[in-house]
């Protein structure tokens, strides 16, 4: 029997026609057993629009973050794969779906984006400065951090149920950074992580802040570092030692 996959769109303040167009788009190519969006703070307009697809709406009052929303809405999947894609599409569902494939055939335990693979296909670029910003992220976490990617922030990831059960009490981070959480801890687990190139599309009015976001990923790099390494050290304790015949 095939893996189930459930999906999670975490949105804030997002384009409601793309968001849409979107769901729809990995409601067809994906074929999810279940698609949650997870929005904050929303307009009732929105929630009148989006009340009107095929998907769960579960809608906070106040901006959770992120990371926050994906938690929330991974603890309520009940799937093996669980998946989460960016509102803005910025990531096509064709590729989401690239991303997901290795989670469902069993070939991975965490699938993670890459724009920023040398086969990834980016057909609009970020501005200069967000590009710097994030070329520099990724050159201090690989150097940093137990998993060594080219990209830690694309937003199309997947994880199976059980490695998601297995580090869901150390991820804390309500923001961006829950990425960056997902893919050590896995890794520090022992984890198998595959990186898939995507095609990529940069979407304008992005929600990351150009001056706090590199503060906070830089503290959570020398924090989840720290964690990642108490993580690994306590898989490798209570891990059976292999005793040799005699």
């Amino acid at each position: 029997m095939a893996a189930s996959l459930g999906l999670v769109v975490p949105a804030y303040r997002p384009d409601v026609d793309r968001l849409i167009r979107f769901l729809k788009e990995l409601s067809v190519t994906l074929d999810p057993a279940a698609l949650r969006v997870e929005i904050d703070d929303p307009r009732p307009e929105t929630i009148d629009r989006l009340d009107e697809l095929p998907v769960t709406v579960n809608a906070a009052e106040q901006r959770r973050g992120k990371g926050a929303a994906l938690t929330a809405g991974f603890d309520r999947l009940e799937t093996d794969v669980l998946g989460f894609a960016d509102a803005d599409g910025a990531t096509p569902a064709a590729s989401v779906a690239d991303v997901c494939e290795p989670v469902i055939d069993g070939t991975a335990d965490l699938a993670v984006g890459s724009r920023r693979h040398p086969e990834a296909t980016v057909v609009a670029h970020q501005t200069l400065l967000r590009r710097e910003m994030g070329d520099a992220f990724a050159w201090l976490a690989r150097r940093l951090l137990p998993v060594a990617l080219y990209d830690y922030q694309c937003g199309a990831k997947a994880i199976a149920a059980d490695a998601w059960a297995a580090i869901r009490d150390h991820i804390t981070a309500p923001g961006f950074a829950w990425d960056v959480e997902l893919i050590s801890f896995t890794g520090a687990r022992g984890g198998r992580i595959v990186e898939i190139p995507v095609e990529w599309h940069d979407r304008p009015g992005s929600t990351v802040s150009a001056l706090g976001a590199p503060l906070e990923f830089g503290r959570t790099v020398l924090s989840v570092r720290r964690r990642a390494g108490a993580i690994a050290a306590d898989r490798e304790a209570t891990e059976p030692t292999a005793v040799e015949d005699g």
